[in-house]
């Protein structure tokens, strides 16, 4: 089930709330929300509940042993258990694949291995799992003597198949007491059809056009139908997540979670280290935390570090050298950066450096998008000019000034642009009073409700509507 359907937003979520907020004991509602998130997950994948429960089950006793034990044997040997298990776990199902065929093509065997779906999300909780013994064992926070609350923590339907990757000891004490407001609840829906708009009216719609452009006959591209094409995909990973993300947010907001924001405009960074500082939060901060820290940081072997955490990075992201590739890009860049092009760009006009990271961003989705090699690098030469068919064409003219005002809306929703003029029809100007304006108190519900009617008409009409990070 994804959020973005309309059973979810005509049947799951009302029967949910109305359910949830009409029982009002907070152990019967916590029973309710494990229920309907296991159900929820169920719904596409019933054979993967059971992993889920397990992977739960093992970190739970893991986590006890390792909260009783800080410091000790037992304790690390519960920590090193549990990370490496969760690791042959996630291995299994999402990499065996991939080292099956990289050995036979290295060796020239032919062995062979089982083929079967990846579990939606295990990517995710996997890593909530691993962050959660790992807190409990460094005294971060306390384990969970529960273990069905700790399966709500690891199954809350909000979270769970695409993030973002919620640490237990952020929610730990909205697991045991939460409150649930008014106010809580119209941002929460607010803020979820807010994501949803980015997906289905933006997300869904850059992703309808790019297939004019990517994954085509290549030998016949333009050089600017392949940048636009490019850029068509950026826009519609972009807010495909961070619309996923509002939307888990919003969600937990009704039901009085909160989860840490997952993006932060990444668009308008001026550098790739501050691109991954405000794309995708969550991510960047585990492997902040639990990797390259650990390791060292940037205080000893920092570029071994680096090449560590983003050759991971990369790899978390499917089982393909492309994204291997994509996040070693991205150590270049970093490493690059650090040693002289921040010093570099200081010194000239922000054009420069807001034209470095579009390119060089537009560059990485090149391997991002395609799993081939081969492709990915015909694209990339086509952009530069190399056996390009031409250097424009009447069918990409066509294409841009067709959808030409929708390219001008989400780039403005690329920016914290409509944001802050939602905020000065609040009234919420920094400096001046709080009070919520009269127009902003109509003209904000006004479009709450037109995007969300919007949003419903469009999903009726439209048959591609996948999240992009669900195969992760």
């Amino acid at each position: 089930m994804v959020f973005s359907s309309l059973f979810f937003l005509c049947v799951f979520l009302p029967l949910n709330l109305i359910l949830y907020y009409v029982i009002k004991n907070r152990t019967y509602r916590n029973w309710l929300l494990i229920i309907t998130s296991l159900l929820f997950y169920a719904w596409g994948e019933p054979v993967w509940v059971m992993l889920l429960i397990f992977s739960t089950l093992f970190d739970y006793y893991n986590a006890l042993i390792a909260g009783r034990n800080r410091g000790n044997w037992k304790g690390k040997a519960a920590l090193v258990i549990s990370v490496a298990g969760n690791l042959i776990i996630l291995g299994f199902f999402k990499y065996s694949g991939f080292i099956v065929d990289n050995l036979n093509s290295l060796l020239g065997t032919e062995l062979q291995i089982a083929s079967f779906g990846l579990p939606i999300g295990i990517s995710f909780y996997t890593f909530q799992t691993i962050s959660y013994v790992v807190d409990v064992y460094r005294g971060e926070t306390d384990a969970q003597p529960s273990f069905f609350k700790l399966l709500l923590f690891v199954s809350l339907f909000h979270q769970l198949v695409a993030g973002p990757i919620v640490r237990y000891k952020d929610i730990a004490g909205e697991i045991e007491h939460r409150v649930e407001t008014p106010e809580q609840f119209n941002y929460g829906v607010s803020r979820f059809i807010m994501g949803l708009g980015k997906k289905v009216l933006i997300a869904n719609t850059a992703g309808q056009i790019c297939e004019n452009f990517l994954g085509t006959d290549y030998s016949r591209l333009p050089v600017t139908g392949a940048w636009l094409g490019i850029l068509l995909f950026a826009l519609q990973i972009y807010f495909d997540f961070s619309g996923y993300s509002d939307m888990a947010i919003g969600l937990g907001k009704m039901f009085g979670f909160t989860y840490k924001e997952n993006f932060n405009y990444p668009y308008i960074s001026r550098s790739a280290s501050e691109f991954w500082r405000r794309w995708h939060i969550s991510l960047g901060s585990f492997f902040r935390d639990y990797l390259y820290i650990p390791l060292g940081g940037g205080k000893r072997h920092q570029v071994r570090n680096l090449f560590v955490v983003w050759a991971l990075t990369g790899l978390w992201h499917g089982a393909s050298w492309n994204f291997v590739i994509w996040g070693l890009y991205y150590f270049v860049l970093i490493l690059l950066e650090n040693k002289f092009l921040l010093r570099l760009f200081e010194k000239l006009p922000a054009i420069f450096s807001r034209v470095y990271l579009w390119t060089a961003v537009l560059v990485g989705w090149v391997f991002f998008y395609h799993l081939d090699l081969g492709e990915a690098l015909q694209l990339l030469g086509i952009m530069f000019g190399v056996n390009a068919a031409a250097f424009t064409g009447p069918e990409v003219a066509i294409h841009f000034l067709n959808n030409a005002l929708f390219l001008l809306v989400a780039a403005a929703g690329c920016t914290p642009l409509i944001k802050e003029m939602g905020s000065r029809l609040k009234g919420h100007i920094p400096g001046k009073t709080s009070r919520i304006s009269v127009i902003g108190k109509v003209i904000m519900p006004l479009a709450n409700i037109v995007v969300l009617v919007l949003s419903l008409i469009f999903l009726v009409g439209q048959t591609y509507n996948p999240f992009l990070y669900f195969r992760f």
